[in-house]
């Protein structure tokens, strides 16, 4: 109970939630109410189990409409933008703490993956344009694999040594294997989910989950990046035409709150704190390099072939937020029992405490210096569907944020496709059945029933009148539906005929008003 009220807590405060929760495991443990918590393999294992669901919540709730145009960029930033901010913080590691090469190596390895659930948390609530926005979710959903495998490898280097060139091609290997295994679960997840009816709607949250799960498991036992499979499978699934998408994204939402929770006050009975002082100063050595060099020099690097503006650069750099997975990577060393993984593992803990809470709450305020803040931007509405298998159709939920463009259309401008009709609007607590006069309203919320062949084009539709009002079609707009909603044009000819038959039609009717003018004269 004190964690859930802890999240009241940090979205107040602007801190992500994770250093509460922290905070919760670090007052149970050693130092605090004397909880004896050490095993560290088990907070690796948990820790991944925790990172599957936190990707999971991430690809459901990440549009990929709005993460395609910034796949490219987010995937370089994902793997050469690791290995500069790698190479960089294991220089300053070695040169100013004076560790070994290898535990330097793993130093680098270990922080220089953003975090998803922090990254997930922070900025859903700063509004940037969605082209940065895409950039910086897609990153943090990529870079945990990469990541993963260098560390499992540099903590192998003292047991079986490789060459560069065989690590390499064993991360691209692993990458090409997971992202195979997402996409074919994934792929099947859509077919089955979208064609069968299950008995019940509180199994397609769960469905959801074991496909992700299933993810996984499959690509880790194909010696691929089980973490990138996972997400790719997450994203395809909450981007596909599943019923009850809303519920599903609601649920996953929640398992993640628990993951993190569970994860972080974890990590909190992990740490003895009173060890971590002897760390502080070389935590905000490495912290400071890793900030203001590595990772700057990674994006600029990464990003040069895209042509972004330095604005752009400046957040993507300070937006680099550490979380959770840098932690629970630290873990990975001190299983292996590496030479210095105590060390790797404190201030990692002190480094990811100090600057994340300086990096999250400040994140708004630089993006605002930066003038990237946009909170006009209309929202999608949302729509959520449920099949009615006897029928033949589905059932479309359908809620208006603000901001959104179908604000003051009336529901004849809907202009649906012959086949699906509002049925029912709920406004201010009280439903009632529209006319085609009714004027729709922010926070109303629709039922829209809609038979099989046209359920798409209904949603587009709908996505198109959010976005671009009752004009939407007519006008050309951005996005993926583009082709969608220009359909209504090609109506213009069924609304010809009428217009043509008048003027034959015109004669016959003035005729009889016109005999009583020619008897007068």
């Amino acid at each position: 109970m004190f964690a859930v009220a802890a999240v009241r807590l940090s979205s107040r405060s602007g801190l992500p939630s994770l250093l509460v929760y922290l905070g919760i495991g670090i007052a149970l443990g050693q130092d605090g109410l004397g909880v004896q918590f050490d095993n560290s393999e088990l907070t690796r294992t948990l820790g991944y189990a925790a990172l599957v669901v936190i990707l999971t919540e991430g690809g459901l709730s990440t549009k990929w409409r709005e993460i395609r145009p910034a796949v490219p960029a987010a995937a370089v930033l994902s793997t050469i933008g690791v290995a500069v901010s790698v190479l960089v913080t294991a220089c300053a590691a070695h040169y100013l703490i004076g560790l070994n090469w290898q535990t330097a190596l793993l130093m680098g390895a270990v922080v220089s993956s953003t975090d998803a659930a922090a990254v997930f948390s922070v900025l859903r609530k700063v509004p940037l344009p969605k082209r940065l926005t895409g950039v910086l979710e897609a990153e943090s959903g990529f870079n945990d694999a990469p990541v993963v495998i260098l560390v499992v490898a540099f903590s192998q280097l003292h047991v079986s040594p490789s060459h560069w060139y065989v690590l390499a091609g064993e991360i691209v290997l692993e990458l090409a294997i997971g992202l195979v295994t997402g996409l074919v679960i994934g792929k099947l997840g859509e077919l089955s989910l979208g064609r069968v009816a299950l008995p019940a709607s509180g199994l397609y949250p769960i469905a959801v989950m074991a496909l992700c799960v299933l993810s996984y498991a499959s690509g880790a036992m194909l010696h691929g990046s089980g973490f990138l499979a996972v997400y790719v499978t997450a994203l395809i699934l909450g981007n596909s035409k599943l019923p009850h998408r809303p519920a599903v994204r609601g649920f996953a939402d929640g398992l993640a709150w628990i993951a993190q929770i569970g994860l972080f006050v974890l990590l909190g009975l992990l740490v003895t704190p009173h060890d971590l002082l002897d760390d502080f100063w070389p935590a905000i050595g490495i912290g400071l390099v890793l900030t203001f060099v590595a990772r700057p020099l990674s994006v600029l690097c990464s990003l040069l072939p895209f042509d972004q503006r330095w604005r752009d650069q400046a957040l993507f750099s300070w937006a680099g937020l550490r979380g959770a997975v840098p932690i629970v990577l630290a873990t990975i060393p001190r299983v292996a029992d590496v030479e210095g993984s105590e060390r790797i593992f404190n201030i990692v803990f002190m480094l990811v405490i100090i600057f994340t809470a300086v990096q999250g709450p400040t994140l708004p305020w630089v993006a605002g210096k930066l003038k990237l803040s946009d909170s006009e931007e209309p929202m999608d509405v949302d729509i959520e569907s449920a099949p009615l298998e006897r029928l033949r159709g589905h059932l479309l939920s359908v809620a208006i944020p603000p901001h959104s463009k179908m604000h003051g259309v009336e529901v004849g401008e809907l202009r649906l496709p012959p086949g699906a009709a509002v049925t029912l609007v709920v406004r201010d607590g009280s439903s009632f059945v529209p006319l085609p006069t009714t004027m729709l309203r922010h926070g109303d919320e629709l039922l829209v029933v809609a038979t099989d062949p046209v359920r798409d084009a209904t949603e587009n539709r709908l996505l198109a009148v959010g976005r671009g009002g009752k004009l939407a079609g007519w006008l050309r707009e951005s996005g993926p539906e583009r082709g969608a909603e220009r359909r209504p044009p090609e109506r213009k000819p069924e609304r010809r005929p009428p217009e043509r038959r008048q003027p034959e039609r015109g004669p016959e009717r003035q005729q009889p008003e016109r005999r009583p003018e020619r008897e007068r004269d």
